[in-house]
């Protein structure tokens, strides 16, 4: 993982997908928006333009555990989600645990849950475990 320096964090929903950006050097994350899905399915053109204008080394995909660190069904999805990226793209992808990110999201952004402020969060909880 040392040679990372740039990588996307993905928020991953059914209906949405948050994406925020981040880098090593000084440890930062910002949000960038929210790709459209339907059922779980990405518009991959969306995140084809974010990979090809951010040259990311890496990608990150938070992982929803339960409490007890048990998989859910959205687990499952968003490891899914993950290896479709790794193979579409070619590029490590690192799950990372992203437990309370949308309260997180929520307490930061107000009563609506930013997609994108959760991939923020994402990216930054990916940084603190390097």
């Amino acid at each position: 993982m040392t040679s990372i320096l740039t990588f996307l964090a993905f928020d991953f929903g059914l209906r949405q997908i948050g994406v925020a950006t981040g880098q090593t050097v000084t440890s930062t994350a910002t949000p960038l928006g929210i790709v459209d899905a339907r059922a779980g399915t990405p518009r991959w053109s969306q995140i084809a333009e974010l990979i090809e204008e951010w040259q990311p080394d890496a990608l990150v995909v938070g992982l929803p555990l339960n409490m007890d660190d048990s998989e859910s069904d959205m687990s499952r999805l968003a490891r899914n989600f993950a290896e479709e990226l790794e193979r579409r793209f070619d590029l490590a992808v690192h799950l990372t645990d992203e437990r309370l990110s949308s309260r997180e999201a929520e307490a930061r952004g107000g009563a609506r849950t930013d997609h994108d402020l959760a991939a923020k969060i994402i990216a930054e909880t990916f940084l603190s475990q390097r």
